[in-house]
């Protein structure tokens, strides 16, 4: 199938000519004709990168009238990032479509110079929810004429903590409007959106539901975390070529990693929550044209980011939810090419490793640490590759040939060689000079800690309940709560016991010994107060 197949106006073919596609991708072939010949509403169900702005915006391009100044489509995204990708591929797709204007609305801008940009109403916004709900209660946008109302990443929106506003936009749209939800996962969030404000909608699945993309192979390391970051470094020299996101837990992890790896020599930045706008700007656009090989990020400042090419997605922590690591994932294996989703994970994780493969229906496949040999291989073929592929520039390098032999002319050609491969291999044969086998070193700790754990769980089997003043009625549940335990408390060999949510109140359980660092932790929050509780069943329903 061509796109010339899918009924679209010349304007828009010429369009997509000029940008150099020709056959629709799956998700495209499936939702364009049904978007143009149907009239119930859409969920569609792909994987990140597979050509989703192009599935929606098409045919919602083809189908609005030009000549009328009115907003017909309105579009939201998770992130600024996104919000401008998708801005600029529309204005691209509507090159030739002189009448139709598209406008981007999102926080991190002066308000004021997208209010000018609304004073004319364009038939396209693309918006953040943030933004459109400020936008609307100044009463700048119009949404009586809208027809289209696209979600695109609805559960990373929904993952940010925008439902309440997504539910407000979608009550304060047209009764007669076509909504159409995009999503990588099927959340019970997006569920609940769908059943409540979605009326006869179809589906559209490509792939497998909630499964990972199919270009991506899975791959885990087994290390204690002393180690974690010795096998990232040996993981990423054994990947000469590689280009890709290193996910961590905290920003204050995420800072003392890429910093290490600045300091050891690697093309790495950060991207956290403390980053100004113009900070983020700036990292972003240095990654997209591979200025940074490695860009080392959080979940939430990664969301929304699209960037095609990435190599590999490596978890530095695997994230507390699963759907979490669809997302990652699925940043890499991108329009039919090869990616890689590598884990550095400890054996207690190995049970998410199963569930991993559970829900995504993959295969996880377990390797070994490289050693310095593997290293040196890689390094040296990738060497040779570069040195095979260079342009020579012939005219330039001409009028000093003279000179180069003459210095070089007491050298045999094997001692030029080994001189050529030394200026690379000085750095990993300094930091690799009697390199331990990490491999060997974590299966020995490994043995020493479930040895300690063994005497300690003998030792502290008491364990203290402990309660803390935020519950359901907060927005918290269980993977919210851990994913905050760890933020605050930062020591991961605090094991917590059992959790109950009530709506007013978070009760836990952890060893008495670890009880105090516990409470510390939390009672230097303003606002958050923790304390004992005894195990009464009664005393737990005073507090429900």
């Amino acid at each position: 199938m061509t796109f010339k197949e899918l009924n679209l106006r010349d304007e828009l073919l010429l369009a997509i000519e000029e940008l150099g596609f020709d056959q629709p991708m799956p998700i495209q072939a499936r939702t364009i004709p049904f978007i143009q010949n149907q009239n119930s509403d859409l969920v569609a169900l792909a994987q990140t990168g597979t050509g989703k702005t192009a599935a929606f915006g098409l045919p919602v391009m083809n189908m609005l009238d030009e000549n009328a100044k009115q907003t017909q489509a309105l579009i939201l995204a998770p992130t600024r990032e996104l919000c401008i990708q998708i801005g600029n591929d529309l204005k691209s797709y509507a090159n030739h479509l002189k009448g139709i204007k598209v406008v981007a609305v999102y926080g991190g801008e002066d308000i004021r110079i997208q209010l000018k940009q609304l004073a004319t109403p364009p038939q396209i916004i693309v918006a953040t929810p943030g933004r459109l709900m400020d936008l609307m209660k100044r009463k700048k946008v119009e949404t009586s004429a809208i027809r289209f109302v696209v979600l695109d990443e609805a559960d990373v929106m929904l993952n940010m903590g925008f439902r309440d506003d997504i539910e407000s936009i979608l009550k304060q749209m047209p009764e007669t409007r076509r909504t159409l939800l995009f999503s990588a996962t099927m959340p019970k969030e997006i569920s609940n959106i769908v059943h409540r404000f979605m009326k006869n909608y179809e589906e559209i699945v490509e792939g497998t539901k909630n499964s990972g993309a199919a270009n991506v192979e899975h791959i885990y390391y087994l290390t204690p975390e002393k180690h974690k970051y010795a096998a990232l470094k040996r993981i990423v020299d054994s990947n000469p070529d590689i280009y890709g996101i290193v996910f961590c837990r905290t920003r204050q992890e995420t800072k003392e990693v890429a910093e290490k790896l600045m300091q050891d020599g690697y093309d790495a930045d950060a991207l956290h929550g403390d980053l100004s706008q113009a900070q983020r700007d700036t990292v972003m656009q240095k990654f997209r044209i591979r200025n940074i090989q490695l860009l080392v990020a959080t979940d939430v400042a990664a969301r929304g980011l699209d960037v095609d090419d990435l190599t590999h997605v490596i978890n530095y922590n695997l994230p507390d939810d699963i759907e979490a690591y669809t997302h990652r994932s699925g940043r890499t294996g991108r329009v039919n090419k090869k990616g890689t989703s590598i884990a550095l994970i400890h054996s207690k994780e190995k049970h998410k490793i199963k569930a991993l493969e559970k829900m995504l229906k993959k295969n996880f496949v377990q390797q070994q640490i490289p050693n310095e040999q593997e290293v040196f291989k890689k390094q040296l073929h990738h060497l040779i590759d570069r040195m095979m592929n260079v342009e020579v520039n012939k005219d330039q390098i001409q009028p000093y040939m003279n000179q180069i032999m003459t210095q070089l002319e007491y050298l045999s050609k094997e001692e030029i060689l080994k001189r050529f491969v030394s200026l690379e291999f000085n750095r990993f044969a300094t930091y690799y000079n009697d390199a331990e086998d990490l491999n060997e070193v974590c299966r020995q700790e490994e043995k020493t800690t479930q040895k300690r754990n063994k005497k300690r769980s003998q030792k502290t089997g008491k364990r203290i309940r402990l309660r803390l003043n935020i519950g359901g009625r907060h927005g918290i549940d269980t993977r919210g709560f851990l994913g905050m335990f760890n933020e605050m408390v930062g020591d991961k060999s605090i094991h917590i016991g059992s959790i109950e949510i009530t709506k007013r109140f978070t009760f836990f359980d952890v060893f008495a010994d670890q009880t105090e660092k516990v409470m510390n932790a939390f009672s230097s929050n303003p606002g958050m107060e923790i304390c004992k509780v005894k195990r009464d069943k009664q005393y737990k329903r005073l507090f429900a």
